[in-house]
């Protein structure tokens, strides 16, 4: 009697701790790698804060995947700017960072301040919209500020390229008289400008931003990522940048991912998942989304 009991206790804690460890791994994260958290800093400026302080944690967590988002942001900021701020130490930037889902805002920081505050995985760089496209303005600030970077926080680091995105073609901005106010003009400067940099930088991978908003623009939405000319959409236009950049870095491809911005109608996002996922194929052409 005393035997079947003690059989029958073995046989419960056993079935006890199978349970539980199956538990355990239907609540892990799908994409969990041993807890790994994936560190990202853009050395930016609004087009950074576009792409990456709204959704892209989201679309991350969707999946699993737990990440620290950084902007370094000063508005419309160009490369030759950042080194500037660089060698003359000012603390100019607004470090906007997202941890666990919540953004701190702190203002008045530095470049050094914000590439020691994590131990960053990737970092990434862009130019000023007004000067995407001019492969003149990109070298040598471009190169003298990634050799500081790479020098401060070590050689694991992948460095990131953000490619941004053409105006509106009825933008009002003074910089698009750089390209003739003509978008397809403004876009095809700045992929070359894009290939250039690809091929003079340490750069582990490019994030075609604007590839993606331009395979938007051929879907029956049209000419309306843009709230003001430049800046994106603040739902289906932002959404598609998150979702580039988020297929950029994982590897994993967006369409399909569960996330969805509040406001965005059903055939916005299939347009953003699948322009960011076209993107990401070919960052250098531009493919229509029917």
């Amino acid at each position: 009697m005393m035997k079947t009991i003690g059989k029958f206790l073995r046989l419960s804690m056993l079935m006890l701790v199978v349970l539980t460890t199956i538990g355990n791994l239907a609540a892990a994260p799908k994409n969990a790698d041993n807890d790994k958290t994936i560190k990202i800093l853009a050395i930016g400026n609004s087009f950074s804060q576009d792409a990456i302080e709204q959704y892209f944690w989201e679309l991350a967590e969707a999946e699993g995947i737990r990440v620290v988002v950084g902007n370094l942001y000063f508005g419309g900021c160009s490369l030759e700017g950042h080194l500037s701020f660089l060698k003359e130490g000012k603390s100019v930037y607004e470090y906007r960072k997202i941890k666990r889902g919540i953004k701190v805002n702190t203002p008045k920081v530095n470049l050094d301040k914000a590439l020691t505050d994590e131990k960053w995985d990737y970092i990434s760089f862009q130019q000023a919209s007004h000067f995407s496209g001019l492969k003149d303005t990109y070298m040598p600030y471009m190169k003298e500020l990634m050799e500081y970077v790479r020098e401060k926080v070590g050689p694991d680091v992948k460095f990131l390229f953000h490619s941004t995105w053409a105006y509106s073609e009825d933008s009002n901005h003074s910089g698009f008289k750089n390209y003739d106010n003509s978008q397809m003009k403004m876009y095809n400067d700045i992929i070359a400008a894009t290939r250039h940099a690809m091929k003079i930088g340490d750069f582990y991978k490019v994030i075609p931003s604007g590839t993606a908003i331009q395979n938007g623009r051929t879907s029956e939405l049209g000419d309306t990522f843009c709230r003001d000319g430049y800046h994106l959409n603040l739902i289906y236009g932002r959404y598609t940048a998150a979702c580039t950049w988020f297929e950029t870095i994982f590897g994993l491809s967006v369409v399909g991912n569960p996330y969805s911005p509040r406001g965005i109608s059903e055939r916005q996002r299939i347009v953003a998942q699948q322009a960011a996922h076209a993107a990401v194929a070919n960052p250098y052409e531009i493919t229509p989304i029917e």
